[in-house]
């Protein structure tokens, strides 16, 4: 795995920078090449690429993994040029109508969303101050800084319990999910910071809460567009910003949707194995999004870096019925979304918990807090 070109296919997201340099230039109908290419390309490329069931050997050592970490690295400062370069570019062009800018942000929020807030996620999970910092960085230009608290502290130890806000309800519609997550989030990442100050005897605005930086990053971005593009400038880093999270929450809608862990009794549920995730092994999404729906083994491994994430079979984990560029679509469509998803969530509960008769305490997470 140490050799360039084997990581090489996980490079696909550099191939959108010039694309997005292309459109921030030519404006016009252009602004509609980004969606076509992320959701619409790489939906028909999967079709054509099929599955790619093959696992790397996961205790391969660090030391091969340089060129697939490498990318991870170096995206916070490619994005960076992107965004604050289209603000300065952008607001100063008055050939530019607002529809041909918002289209322009539309897409460079698709790019935050898809690849900068994916691989902040990748890099949050790793030991290293450096990899840290640049996820901390990457979710404060899109004004969501809160997610690493709420992915660390809360997602990952209570996905599919009530605790867990990220985890869509069986028979959630997205356009009902996506307001609830927002607050819920926010208010739960919050509370887990705060608790972690508790425990080690400080009050929640300890200049070590990490929110402080949070909010720190996120002013000194706003102050940067302001300074750039003044006014007008601050408001298209939050379009851009607004459509990353949307993008972000379309994935994490499809992860777990329906999903559940068995409450055991007394506030104690099973622990998180891999049926508790969606898996897609969709070859050419999976090269774009670094192996992000190989979703089954990062939460039964979160510290596994993800060229060595495993893929599961349909007897060790549920299968989506496509990669996430076309199963986030057809979120945004909820009786489609039902109509396509209700059934294999309910062959799931049949093949892993015959013994549940009445599941109406599970769809509306009434079940017990987890302990």
């Amino acid at each position: 795995m140490s050799r360039v070109t084997k990581a090489l296919p996980f490079w696909l997201s550099v191939a959108l920078i010039p694309i997005a340099v292309f459109i921030t230039v030519e404006g016009g109908w252009w602004v509609l090449l980004m969606p076509a290419v992320t959701w619409y390309l790489f939906s028909i490329i999967d079709s054509f690429a099929g599955l790619n069931e093959a696992n790397e050997d996961p205790e391969t050592p660090d030391a091969q993994l340089f060129w697939y970490r490498l990318i991870t690295l170096i995206w916070f400062p490619l994005q960076f040029i992107l965004i604050f370069g289209a603000i300065y570019l952008v607001t100063r062009d008055p050939t530019l109508s607002g529809w041909e800018k918002f289209g322009i942000f539309f897409g460079l929020g698709i790019v935050s969303g898809t690849v900068g807030i994916n691989y902040s996620h990748e890099l949050m999970h790793q030991r290293s101050r450096l990899e840290r910092w640049m996820a901390d960085l990457l979710l404060a230009m899109v004004f969501y800084s809160h997610f690493r608290s709420e992915h660390l502290l809360v997602h990952h130890r209570y996905v599919g319990t009530p605790r867990d806000p990220v985890s869509a309800r069986y028979n959630e519609g997205f356009h009902r999910y996506y307001p609830r997550v927002l607050w819920q989030c926010f208010r739960s990442a919050f509370r887990a910071e705060a608790a972690m100050q508790a425990r080690r005897g400080r009050p929640w605005w300890d200049a070590r809460n990490p929110f402080w930086r949070y909010w720190a990053l996120q002013a000194g971005f706003a102050s940067l567009a302001l300074l750039l593009g003044g006014f007008e400038g601050v408001l298209w880093l939050l379009v851009q910003a607004g459509v990353a999270i949307w993008q972000l929450e379309l994935v994490n809608y499809v992860e777990h949707y329906g999903l559940t862990r068995k409450h055991l009794g007394g506030g104690k549920y099973e622990h998180v194995q891999p049926r508790h995730s969606w898996n897609a092994a969709q070859r050419a999404s999976n090269w774009l999004l670094i192996n992000l729906q190989r979703h089954s083994d990062h939460h039964f491994k979160p510290d596994r870096p993800y060229p060595l994430l495993q893929n599961y079979s349909a007897d060790e984990a549920p299968q989506l019925p496509a990669g996430y560029p076309v199963m986030t679509m057809v979120a945004m469509i909820p009786p489609l979304w039902r109509r396509m998803m209700n059934p294999r969530v309910r062959a799931w509960r049949r093949q892993n918990y015959p013994e549940i008769e009445d599941w109406s305490a599970y769809n509306k997470a009434a079940t017990p807090m987890p302990r």
